[in-house]
């Protein structure tokens, strides 16, 4: 990309949003369902990034992956009782936003989460009017770190990958980005397991903080 990008699109839990304190409180609230104590919020917050399953593998490692499936609807549905009550935004990340909105750039999201619990979330900060796409886990049949998620935003927004800038804090973003063909940041501010090092997922660029994006955008 040797110019401006005509839009940002970014991963949402861990990049945008750390939304770690309301899916602890759902994974904690399935476990006490099962007479079982909470797990540590430091451990859980590490795989908030990897999704709901990866929770409910830290939360429940003795039970097979086939065991743990049918607690998923139950995780899911504790988070979208109390959705956004007390994730906040990352440090920066308004006025990442902020800055986008006044120099015209449209932004967008695409993450793994469920669609109608991110649109929960966009609505929950009022960013309903905002954010230009909004493609979750389930919008289409597979999702990243396959890149047809990222695909079907360009294609909404009328831009090609080359012309977009993808911001994640996952090794699934940045290989959903590269897939594409869509240069990427690694968000050094999300959530990483022990032994995670963002310096060798091939990201085009890396940033320890939020307002570090706006220096990609010339």
């Amino acid at each position: 990309m040797t110019q401006s990008p005509a839009v940002v699109l970014f991963d949402l839990d861990g990049t945008l949003v750390d939304s770690a304190p309301d899916l602890a409180v759902a994974a904690n609230r399935v476990l006490a369902d099962h007479g079982r104590p909470p797990v540590a919020y430091a451990r859980l917050r590490q795989v908030v990034s990897k999704g709901g399953r990866a929770m409910l593998a830290v939360s429940f490692p003795d039970f097979s992956e086939a065991q743990r499936e049918p607690l998923l609807p139950v995780f899911l549905r504790y988070y979208g009782q109390a959705l956004a009550q007390e994730s906040t935004l990352f440090d920066g990340v308004e006025e990442l936003l902020a800055a986008l909105d006044a120099r015209g750039v449209r932004w967008g999201i695409v993450t793994n989460k469920p669609e109608g619990l991110a649109r929960g979330v966009v609505e929950g900060f009022g960013w309903r009017q905002r954010c230009a796409v909004l493609v979750g886990g389930d919008t289409l049949p597979t999702r990243k770190p396959d890149p047809a998620p990222l695909l079907h935003a360009c294609s909404a927004l009328g831009v090609a990958p080359g012309d977009a800038l993808y911001v994640g804090d996952d090794l699934r973003d940045v290989q959903a980005a590269r897939a594409a063909a869509m240069p990427c940041v690694a968000a050094l501010w999300g959530y990483r397991e022990d032994g995670d090092d963002p310096l060798r997922w091939q990201a085009d660029h890396v940033a320890a903080h939020a307002s570090e994006v706006l220096e990609h955008l010339s």
